[in-house]
Formats: structure tokens, C-alpha cells, sequence
């Protein structure tokens, strides 16, 4: 079986394909880094990361010469399992309106809107370690229960329009999303790969996943 994790110059991808490259040793999933549509076609399960701004990661995207259509094909119409990864779960919504209105893939109807917790003691980004709340079951959430810990950095979030499709949040002076997930697609706003003992097991239950 063969994971691709899309390359398409959103930041440094370094951490993640090691991550991603141990638990597949493990698993005896072969793992490869690629940007090219011809990897994603033949690719088993697609992982998206995204670092840095909505527009900035949606343009990107859009201009590596059918990349993106290559994704799009092999999610929704083959059904390949997908992860996306911060930015990457991000650009699944309908609209992001992060600077400005941005439309995304439209996989998982929402928007991406700023963080605005209540509390001056709340900042923005919202860096750090946060307990998950885990509010629908998964696949990719076997041995992960409410009160695991994730890493997060981000300044906006994901609000879904259906709450079946959020799988779990973290209060940080309101719930931000932090999975999501529809279909044979999930998403997390946290980063799995420094995220320790719940990333590990998250991406060692995605690699698993026979949807």
C-alpha cells in the first residue's frame, strides 16, 4: 500500500515524512513525499499538511500543473482515504476568510474563520498543548479518548455546518474543531506528527484504515 504525502511547497515537510515513514515501517506501508499528480493517482491514501495562511496554501496548491485535480479525482471520486493536516484540513471547507474570502475544496460544507476566544488570558495564536473532546466515534480515533493531549498553532479554525463531521475539539474560551471527518476524508487542526504518543496513534490508525 502506498502513502503519498503531498508536496507542494506549504513549509517544511520534514517532521511529518519522518513520522509518517515510521509508523508505515511499522505497518509495512511504504511512504513517499511527492508533488507529482502521477504519485497522488496511484497513491492507495493521500496525507495534506499546510502551514502558514489559507490563501497563500490554496493558491499554491492550485498552481503545481493538476495536482490538485489529481487529489480531487482520487478522494471524491475513488474514494481514497484522506488526511489534511492544519492548513491542509483547513482548505476542505467551503470558505476561508482568513485576509480574505477564499473558497476551499467545498469536501466538508464550514468556513475558516479567526479565532476570538473569550478572556484576556486567551491569545491568539492558540500555540500549545490542549486536551482533545472527542464527540464522534472513528476509525482514526481507536485509543484516543477525551482527555489526550495535542499539540496546536494556529490563529483560525474550522467551523463545521454539520455537527456529525466534527469528531473532536478543544475548549480554548469556545470549541475549536479539532478533527473532522466525512466519508473516506478526516482532517486535524493540531499537527499529528508533534502531537507524541495521540499523533503517533493517529497516524498509525489512519495508515491502518480500510474504510
Amino acid at each position: 500500500m502506498l502513502t503519498v504525502l503531498v508536496d507542494y511547497d506549504s513549509g517544511n515537510l520534514h517532521s511529518a515524512q519522518k513520522a509518517f515513514q515510521k509508523m508505515g515501517a511499522e505497518s509495512g506501508e511504504t511512504v513517499i513525499v511527492s508533488g507529482r499528480p502521477e504519485d497522488v493517482a496511484r497513491a492507495d491514501r493521500i496525507v495534506l499538511p499546510g502551514d502558514g495562511a489559507f490563501p497563500a496554501c490554496r493558491r499554491a496548491l492550485g498552481a503545481q500543473g493538476g495536482l490538485f485535480d489529481a487529489i480531487e479525482e482520487a478522494v471524491t471520486t475513488r474514494a481514497r482515504p484522506f488526511l489534511g493536516i492544519c492548513v491542509g484540513m483547513q482548505m476542505m471547507t467551503t470558505w476561508g476568510r482568513e485576509y480574505e474570502d477564499v473558497r476551499g475544496f467545498d469536501w466538508i460544507g464550514g468556513e475558516v474563520t479567526r479565532i476570538a476566544p473569550e478572556g484576556a488570558d486567551l491569545k491568539v495564536p492558540h500555540m500549545g498543548w490542549n486536551d482533545l473532546v472527542i464527540d464522534n466515534p472513528h476509525p482514526v480515533l481507536e485509543g484516543i479518548a477525551t482527555g489526550d493531549h495535542a499539540y496546536f498553532v494556529h490563529s483560525y479554525h474550522f467551523r463545521v455546518d454539520d455537527p456529525a463531521q466534527r469528531l473532536a475539539h478543544v475548549n480554548y474560551g469556545d470549541e475549536i474543531t479539532a478533527i473532522i471527518g466525512k466519508g473516506t476524508m478526516v482532517g486535524t487542526q493540531f499537527h499529528p506528527e508533534k502531537s507524541q504518543e495521540t499523533g503517533m496513534r493517529l497516524i498509525r490508525n489512519f495508515l491502518a484504515w480500510r474504510p
